[in-house]
Order: C-alpha cells, then sequence, then structure tokens
C-alpha cells in the first residue's frame, strides 16, 4: 500500500522513504534535488488507521467542518420555523448553537466508540422532509395555543438570566419542549436498534437494492435546496466547480513541491499532494476572496431584494453581530421536555429513513476508504451511537437528530484523506463553533454560491459512491432491474402527486388525513418501503441480490490486502482488549467477541 505516512523523529516530521526520496546535494542542505519514486496515483493519501501531523488534520478537518455547516444552518432555521421562531433571533441563535455542539459530540462519540470509521454526524437531511411538512400543514404547532402559559414564562429565561424572545415567547417554548420529549423518544427507539443487534438481524434482508434507492430519492430531494445556492451567481459557482475538480482529478498525479527546514535535515523539499488533498478548501478560500474583491468594487449588485445579493461577502453580517460571544448549551435549557404525537410519528418516520440512510453511508465508506466491509457488531455499534446522539440533541433542544452526513465521504472521495483522526479534530472543531458563536458565525458568511459549488462537488461524488454499490449486485438480471427503476419512480410520482392535490387523503379525521399525507409525501419512505418489498418477494439469489457481498463471514480470515488497505482492526472498538475475551460479549451484539490470549492486554485502538 502506498500512502503518505508521516513519522516523528526528536520532534521532527519526515516523509516515510517509501513514499518519497529526497537526495541533497551541495553544502548544508541549501542545493537540493528532488527526485519522486511513488509518483503513480494514490488510492489514499491518509487511511483510517493513519495519523497526519497536527497541523494537516486541523485543516483538513476545518475543510470537513466548512463543507458541513450550512446543511446544518439549514435544518436549524427550518426547526425555528416550525416552532414559530422565525422571526426571534435569540432562539434562532440558541437552536444554531445546539446544533452545533451536538455535532461535534456526536461526531466524537461515532469516530471513537461507534463504528468507528472517519464519518461525520450532523444534523439529520432525512427530518428535513417532517419538519417542511409540519410548516406547510395548516394544523401545524403555530396555529396552536399554549397549554400552560405560566410554565412556559417560567421558562423563558435562558441560561444567562436574559429573557429569549417577547410576545410570542411562551408558543415558541412550548413547542420547542414537543419536539423535545418526541425526539427524545425517536432516540430511544433507535438506539434500541443497534443495542439489541437488530440492525445486526435487518442486514440480512437489507441490500444495495434496498439502499440505493432510498439514497437516491434523498438526492433528487436535496438538488432542490442546492439549486437556491448555486443560482445566486452562476459564473462564481461553475468558478468553484472547475478549481475543485481540477485539482482533485486532472492533477492527481503530480505532486507539489513543498518547502520543509527541520533540525536534523535543515532546508529541503518534498513532493506533498497539498492541492488534492485541500482542493475543496482551496477552491473555497479562492472563490471567497473573488467575491470580497467583487464585493470592494461593487460589482455584485447591492439590492438586496435581487437573488445575486446573496454572493456578496458583506450579505449576512448581521450574523456576526447577532450571535453571541459564548453560549454553553445543556440539556433542559428550554425548560422540561414535553410531547407531542404528530411530531412523534415525523421522527419516527425520519428516523426509520436515517437508519437506512447510515447503514449505506457505512457500507460507501467502506468502499471509499478500501476497508471491508462493517461486521455486524460494527453496525450495531454505530447504530446505537446514533441514537444516543438523538437523544440527546432532543434533551438539548435541537428539534432534529444527528446522523451520518454523506457529504463527508464526498469529500473523503476528494481529497483521499480517509484519517480518523481528522475527524476527531472535526468533532473538536464543532464543539467550538457551538460555544464560541461570533467564531462560527464568520464562516457562516461564506457566499452562497461558493457553498453551492462546494456542495455539488461533494454530492457529487457521493452520488457516484452509492450507485457504486450496485457494483456487488448482478445488474445483468431482470430482476435487479426492475426493482431499481421501479422503486425509484413510484418513489418521485407518489409524493409529487401529494404535495401538488395538498390532501391526498380526507377520512373526516384531521389527525389521520394528516398523517396519511405526511406518509405519502415522504419520497424516501415510499421508495425505500417498495424497494425492500420487492427485494425480499421477488425470488432472486442472495449473491446476486450483492447481500452475501455486505455479510462478514470470519474477521479472523487474513484480507486481501490487493483489494483493501486496512483490514478488519478499523472496527475494533475503543476498549482494552482484555474485555472483548470476556464471554459475555458472545451475548452482546454491538461487541466483537474475542477470545483471550496470553498478551492481549493493550488498548484497542
Amino acid at each position: 500500500m502506498e500512502k503518505m505516512i508521516v513519522a516523528e523523529d526528536n520532534g521532527e516530521q519526515i516523509a516515510n522513504e517509501n513514499e518519497y526520496n529526497v537526495d541533497h546535494l551541495g553544502n548544508n542542505g541549501n542545493d537540493v534535488n528532488v527526485e519522486l519514486t511513488g509518483c503513480e496515483e494514490k488510492e489514499l493519501v491518509y487511511g483510517i488507521a493513519d495519523k497526519p501531523p497536527v497541523h494537516v488534520s486541523i485543516l483538513a478537518a476545518l475543510q470537513q467542518a466548512l463543507l458541513a455547516l450550512s446543511g446544518s444552518l439549514v435544518v436549524s432555521l427550518l426547526v425555528a420555523e416550525a416552532v414559530c421562531a422565525s422571526d426571534d433571533d435569540a432562539v434562532k441563535a440558541k437552536l444554531f448553537s445546539s446544533t452545533l455542539f451536538m455535532n461535534g459530540i456526536t461526531t466524537l462519540l461515532q469516530v471513537l466508540f461507534g463504528i468507528r470509521q472517519p464519518l461525520f454526524q450532523g444534523a439529520s437531511s432525512e427530518y428535513i422532509v417532517p419538519l417542511l411538512l409540519m410548516k406547510t400543514d395548516g394544523n401545524n404547532f403555530c396555529s396552536n395555543t399554549v397549554g400552560n402559559s405560566g410554565n412556559a414564562r417560567a421558562n423563558a429565561v435562558n441560561a444567562t438570566g436574559s429573557v429569549l424572545s417577547a410576545g410570542n415567547t411562551d408558543v415558541v417554548l412550548d413547542n420547542i419542549r414537543s419536539l423535545q420529549g418526541s425526539l427524545m423518544l425517536a432516540g430511544l427507539l433507535h438506539a434500541f436498534l443497534g443495542f439489541t443487534g437488530l440492525i445486526g438481524i435487518l442486514l440480512r434482508f437489507i441490500g444495495p437494492l434496498t439502499v440505493v434507492p432510498t439514497l437516491l430519492l434523498i438526492f433528487i430531494f436535496i438538488s432542490k435546496p442546492v439549486i437556491k445556492f448555486l443560482e445566486v451567481s452562476w459564473p462564481i459557482s461553475l468558478s468553484t466547480i472547475a478549481i475543485g475538480l481540477i485539482l482533485s482529478l486532472y492533477l492527481t498525479k503530480y505532486q507539489m513541491p513543498v518547502p520543509v527546514w527541520t533540525r536534523k535535515k535543515g532546508f529541503h523539499i518534498i513532493r506533498y499532494p497539498v492541492h488534492q488533498v485541500f482542493s475543496i478548501l482551496i477552491s473555497i478560500i479562492v472563490n471567497w476572496v473573488l467575491c470580497a474583491v467583487l464585493t470592494h468594487f461593487n460589482v455584485l449588485t447591492n439590492d438586496v431584494n435581487d437573488v445575486g445579493y446573496k454572493a456578496r461577502t458583506d450579505s449576512r453580517l448581521d450574523i456576526i453581530h447577532s450571535n453571541p460571544w459564548f453560549n454553553f448549551p445543556y440539556p433542559g435549557q428550554f425548560g422540561v421536555p414535553g410531547f407531542s404525537s404528530a411530531a412523534f410519528l415525523s421522527f419516527l418516520i425520519a428516523t426509520f429513513i436515517s437508519v437506512l440512510d447510515s447503514i449505506g453511508d457505512y457500507f460507501a465508506c467502506a468502499r471509499i476508504c478500501r476497508v471491508p466491509a462493517p461486521p455486524s457488531h460494527a453496525v450495531n455499534r454505530g447504530i446505537l451511537m446514533e441514537g444516543i446522539g438523538t437523544f440527546f440533541s432532543g434533551a438539548m433542544g435541537c428539534g432534529h437528530a444527528t446522523s451520518t452526513n454523506g457529504g463527508c465521504l464526498g469529500a473523503i472521495s476528494v481529497t483521499k484523506v480517509a484519517s480518523r483522526q481528522v475527524f476527531v479534530f472535526v468533532g473538536i472543531l464543532y464543539l467550538l463553533f457551538g460555544i464560541f458563536g461570533k467564531f462560527c458565525a464568520v464562516f457562516i458568511t461564506i457566499p452562497y454560491p461558493v457553498l453551492g459549488g462546494a456542495i455539488c462537488i461533494l454530492f457529487g461524488n457521493f452520488f457516484g459512491v452509492i450507485i457504486s454499490n450496485l457494483e456487488v449486485t448482478n445488474m445483468h438480471a431482470g430482476r435487479n432491474i426492475a426493482i431499481l427503476g421501479v422503486s425509484t419512480f413510484i418513489g418521485l410520482t407518489i409524493p409529487s402527486w401529494a404535495q401538488s392535490v395538498g390532501k391526498p387523503v380526507n377520512t373526516g379525521y384531521t389527525n389521520v388525513d394528516t398523517i396519511c399525507g405526511m406518509l405519502l409525501g415522504n419520497p424516501n419512505l415510499t421508495g425505500s418501503l417498495l424497494a425492500f418489498f420487492l427485494d425480499n418477494t421477488v425470488p432472486g439469489s442472495r449473491k446476486d441480490r450483492g447481500i452475501d457481498a455486505w455479510q462478514v463471514k470470519d474477521e479472523e480470515e487474513e484480507v486481501d490486502r490487493t483489494v483493501y488497505l486496512e483490514g478488519y482492526e478499523v472496527y475494533q472498538p475503543l476498549c482494552p482488549r482484555r474485555w472483548l475475551g470476556w464471554r459475555v460479549m458472545n451475548y452482546t451484539p454491538f461487541m466483537p467477541y474475542k477470545p483471550r490470549h496470553r498478551g492481549d492486554y493493550d488498548l484497542a485502538l
């Protein structure tokens, strides 16, 4: 395996000689001759278990963090609208701060104790659909009266003792608390699936032909909001896309000369793929600066009603002013959690879709990182951690779950950086974003077309990874072609019809009509249920369906190093190895059982 490995030698970072051959000629290293010996294209620059230098890890983490920031902001704003707080800056700031803080907590939980893949846990996009449906429904939260205004007023004071808002505070806080209890219960059910091993059992019936249509429908839904970013300025959006693609695709066989100095070797040059590792970050910075220059010379429109106004770097400076310097989210900050049956049902559906999405992301991540498919105990542990994260997101009052963000896989595919250590830094950055509001607000001001271009690259790559999951199925089989096409098409047509008629079911009972409308209007649910049903009822072999390729038969078996860069050790939980030898682990669905051997007393990192 050829990849960049950086080792520490007396505090100095030097390039591994298996990758780079640097010859020094002349006096005191002043004359340098650089010979690159590993110039062919590498699968990854950093694998899952690799530990890049700290400065590289921080920059790569910042790149990942910036790309997911806008998505978290969108989901948080939808929560604010759903609870009638769209005009309450204090509540919106507090909701967004809680969202970012929980993104950091859940990312650290997943990377360190969950499935242990390089995955970012962010505000779940699956919750966009129920939140939009809550917002547009005629009997939404905003039309309700507050049942206990006295308690609402008692909780109208935040952690600093200042009033969150005036006038509408009672309704807003009551609605947030209704979402809190509903989301906490949905999170417990989510965690229950992983804790009991039900997910591992479901993997016997869920394969690529179920997951791929589900994720395809999510992409089709996401494409509409992305257009709102792109249409602000198509030239800047296309410039962002072009720079990112040139650096990540066209220049992959070239290594950039980087001057370094160490006490041992003095001044010398190493070859390092800086342009590829930081391709998205470079693209964002270049076009952000371009927007700043165009803003300074008033090339971009000053009309706030014009769609192109959001290409200006000063169009959202109010976010910096409105965000507090410091805010520490904590459970129960909006009061004692309440409950809403309509919200719970919506969250339950979103949780089901989120589980399918996460399973697809786990296997897609394994393909990108060139490691074996995750064993059932790792998948169970990942779903367990996502459920715990959802529970605490509810307790914090976020109003949405946190789940695996597919965009990070697109970034890994582009930058070839899959290090777990990078995502530990991503989690830390999001904790800082959530606590220091103005620090985060600076990055939120990135112009819309720049974000839109970056999102196109990431989700475009992730879309390709999702399609590649069909490689393990027999797409020459007529059943597979029919299942993929029919489930995807019906997953588009039924929700489109339900949304066009407004009220697809009229039973005379408002609650029943609302629930049925939400079910029929959700494209992910319709398509995934149909794909699951067809794949498990239409005759076909497990090999043709791709089920066998997603099953792990023996973790102790040596993996084929011509196919995989790393083995099953990447899925080992972070705990002393001797714990894995305890007999109880044989009956714990989310932990592997490793019979104890002499000397196995070190930490399974």
